[in-house]
């Protein structure tokens, strides 16, 4: 995107105008880098006061904090990671559910184990609740009779 930058004439307020001006994303997709933010195109125009439907020049101050801030983003991801931390997961927007979902049998589709004996463990349960869900036990329930091949 610095590329972009210093190599366009950046608007603010739209996509590109009439005089070959182009926003900060399109600037950088032109010199190969890819993004789809949404956010960052509002972001770069709340921050410029742009109105809808009407789009102008970038100021020098606003080249200026729009290249400090880029400078500042790719420093950061050259630094070297901090040990023992880990990246943040990104926000799906969905709530975590394990704690209540932790004692509902089959909540989780995949249950990974590390013998052989806690595999055979599983599988016996498995076994054992598809069974029970197949055959419950109650008033008037029981297992149907095996059918008969024999015809009268």
């Amino acid at each position: 995107m610095l590329d972009g930058v210093e190599s366009n004439r950046i608007i603010v307020g739209a996509y590109t105008d009439r005089h070959g001006g182009v926003c900060p994303m399109l600037a950088a997709h032109r010199h190969g880098g890819r993004t789809s933010l949404a956010s960052f195109a509002h972001a770069w125009d709340a921050y410029t006061g742009a109105r809808r439907r009407r789009s102008r020049a970038a100021t020098e101050r606003e080249l200026n904090t729009l290249r400090a801030m880029l400078e500042a983003s790719v420093m950061l991801e050259e630094l070297p990671a901090v040990p023992g931390r880990r990246p943040a997961r990104p926000d799906t927007g969905e709530r975590h559910r394990a704690a209540e979902l932790r004692h509902q049998p089959g909540w989780a589709w995949l249950r990974p184990v590390r013998r052989l004996d806690e595999y055979e463990r599983a599988l016996e349960q498995i076994e054992a609740a598809s069974a029970t869900a197949a055959y419950p036990t109650g008033a008037g329930t029981e297992a149907p009779a095996p059918c008969s091949t024999a015809r009268s």
